[in-house]
């Protein structure tokens, strides 16, 4: 677990810098899209950015930041393949898993989704680019990375609390030790063994007590 904790964090860190040059990612779609005279339909999946990398792509900088995204995507998808192997886990970890699956998958369609607060990511693009162009795209990794931080969270608790109750449970059915069944069966004993002491001792005072008989008058001389 603290493996996967650490792959998420470093992904995450990898996203923040990709993140600040979201401006930058958008030029570098508008400039490859150009190339590729495909101004109309939107950019709704992963492999539609690979093919403009890998064809369309003139310049450096727009080929660094379009590699940097679907370098993300691989690191995320190959992050849910060690999820799966970490734990087997149950129907809310596997959802999250099944959503993550699906939205990495290379041709699936990612025009509909749209990040929403605390990410700022499609406030940050024109109205006509929100809606017609890159809003989708541009939500995939924080939708995901999200997903992704809420197994994490959801695991180590469903974890810890199994944690507890075995705890719980193998303290309950720890055998208690001869010396506690001794010294508890002692203790009984001692408590009903003072009473009958107590009582003997009563009677003993009572028949002391007692006024003694007088032996009969006899005439002083020889019996």
């Amino acid at each position: 677990m603290n493996e996967v904790v650490e792959t998420l964090r470093n992904i995450e860190q990898k996203y923040k810098i990709f993140q600040q040059q979201q401006f930058t990612f958008t030029r570098a779609l508008d400039h490859t899209r150009q190339e590729a005279h495909d101004l109309i339909r939107p950019v709704a999946t992963i492999v539609q950015v690979q093919h403009y990398k890998d064809h369309h792509c003139r310049s450096a900088t727009d080929r660094r930041i379009l590699n940097m995204f679907i370098s993300i995507c691989n690191d995320l998808r190959s992050l849910c393949q060690k999820l799966e192997s970490v734990h087997p886990g149950d129907h809310v970890t596997n959802s999250l898993l099944e959503r993550c699956k699906l939205l990495l998958n290379d041709s699936h369609d990612l025009s509909a989704i749209r990040a929403t607060y605390p990410h700022g990511v499609v406030n940050y693009l024109s109205y006509e680019e929100a809606r017609d162009r890159y809003g989708g795209v541009v939500s995939l990794l924080p939708i995901v990375i999200d997903h992704l931080k809420e197994w994490v969270t959801y695991t180590k608790r469903h974890l810890l609390h199994q944690v507890s109750l075995g705890r719980a449970t193998s303290e309950k059915e720890a055998p208690t030790s001869p010396s506690v069944h001794f010294a508890a069966h002692t203790s009984i004993s001692n408590k009903a063994t003072v009473p009958l002491q107590e009582k003997d001792f009563q009677k003993f005072l009572l028949e002391n007590q007692r006024p003694q008989q007088k032996a009969p008058w006899r005439p002083p001389g020889k019996h």
